[in-house]
């Protein structure tokens, strides 16, 4: 009989045992890092002109040794935890014209595996992105744009933009139920009354191009973007 793991098959116990395949050498500094930079990249939603990676705690004391930096300019490049060329992220970032700067705080509190990403886009286009790599490969986003969120990489997700007003969050809501995809997950934050908000959706299906579309054409609604469950 097999055995399921969290996503219905061998693969989420199988990586809680051996790790993910990666290069290495460590799943905390090098994979997560670089997972977390994928999910910056998504977040940004078009190519990346500029960014600023902030490495806390032990990727900060540690980092160098476990190639932490060239993991995140890796993740940047969306290139995949076991390519081989993330070593030589930083150089093929240069050639591509990625400008980046690698920072190492010191700031207490942090998460012992803490990073952050700024990033500027080609299109004019930024966001900021907070997130700690948990071990095992595994991640968790912390804060988009100083939204507070809790954004696993385990299912597809939507990030939502828009105005904190009644009725919109019924209205992404059915725009998603009407297209028979399911809600795994979902948080609201806001940083004041009737201003901005943002939505975090975890969904049990990809979000295709025409929903995406749908959800923009809200009204109130100013930004979408979508985390791939495949980081």
């Amino acid at each position: 009989m097999p055995v399921k793991g969290g996503n219905g098959d061998l693969s989420g116990d199988i990586l809680k045992v051996i790790g993910p395949v990666m290069i290495g050498p460590s799943s905390s500094h090098t994979a997560g890092p670089l997972r977390l930079g994928r999910a910056a990249r998504a977040l940004l939603g078009e190519e990346i002109l500029r960014a600023r990676v902030i490495l806390m705690g032990s990727l900060a004391a540690t980092g160098r040794g476990h190639g932490t930096p060239q993991a995140a300019v890796a993740g940047l490049l969306d290139m995949a935890s076991d390519d081989r060329r993330v070593p030589d992220a930083p150089g093929i970032a240069r050639d591509r014209g990625l400008e980046f700067e690698i920072l190492y705080s010191d700031a207490t509190g942090a998460h012992p595996n803490e990073i952050a990403f700024q990033l500027r886009g080609r299109a004019g286009g930024s966001v900021t992105m907070r997130g700690i790599s948990i071990g095992g490969g595994e991640i968790a986003i912390t804060a988009v744009d100083g939204f507070e969120v809790s954004i696993t990489g385990h299912y597809p997700t939507l990030v939502v933009f828009m105005t904190d007003r009644p009725g919109l969050i019924g209205a992404v809501t059915r725009a998603i139920g009407s297209r028979g995809i399911n809600i795994a997950f979902m948080s609201v934050a806001r940083k004041r009354r009737g201003q901005e908000a943002l939505m975090s959706i975890e969904l049990d299906q990809a979000a295709d191009a025409a929903l995406v579309e749908a959800l923009r054409g809200i009204d109130g609604v100013f930004g979408v973007r979508v985390i791939p469950d495949t980081l």
